[in-house]
């Protein structure tokens, strides 16, 4: 069985870096890239804070530790552990157009982090931002498997991590407020 999830897994993945095309290209290399999307990143979390009243601060702040996180445990912690090596260096014919990183595939930080942020912005706000949310960190983690630095299983991986980060996250912090809450009415 483990055999043909495996062929599934390179199939997709050969099937979504080969369907290329130069605008499709620059749009995969854009949203990829933290440098280029960072500021409007930024923007966003900003804007969470000034106008966002409570419920945005919250979030706002909810988002520090939960990036630190998602970051810090794919990247330092699971990469290390499972050692999974990218698609582009170990399979023939995968397009790097962006280069070929050589530290370990799974999970995607990419999709981890992407998808631990629309978990946590879908906990709080419940009417469109959802849509807009996962659709972003879909588009996100498919440009990893676009530029052939990932398996599609990365990236199914990567996201049950990441939303099983913004829960806890968001399940700690409650639990914390109440904590504070019964130190409160025990002064």
């Amino acid at each position: 069985m483990f055999d043909a999830l495996s062929r599934i897994d390179i199939s997709l993945l050969y099937a979504a870096n080969h369907a290329h095309h130069p605008l499709l290209d620059a749009l995969m290399l854009f949203v990829t890239d933290i440098k280029r999307t960072g500021i409007l990143l930024l923007l966003v979390w900003i804007g969470l804070l000034w106008k966002g009243g409570a419920r945005g601060r919250t979030v706002a702040l909810l988002l520090v530790p939960l990036i630190l996180l998602t970051d810090q445990l794919s990247s330092h912690v699971l990469k290390d552990l499972f050692g999974r090596a990218r698609p582009c260096e170990v399979l023939e014919g995968v397009r790097a157009i962006d280069g070929c990183r050589h530290s370990a595939s799974f999970p995607s930080s990419h999709a981890v982090n992407t998808f631990a942020a629309a978990t946590l912005f879908t906990l709080f706000y419940r009417r469109w931002v959802p849509w807009v949310a996962f659709g972003l960190a879909a588009v996100v983690s498919y440009s990893r498997v676009y530029l052939g630095l990932h398996y599609p299983s990365d990236l199914l991986g990567g996201a049950a991590i990441g939303a099983c980060c913004a829960l806890a996250i968001v399940w700690g912090s409650r639990a914390l407020a109440v904590l504070i809450r019964r130190g409160d009415d025990t002064r």
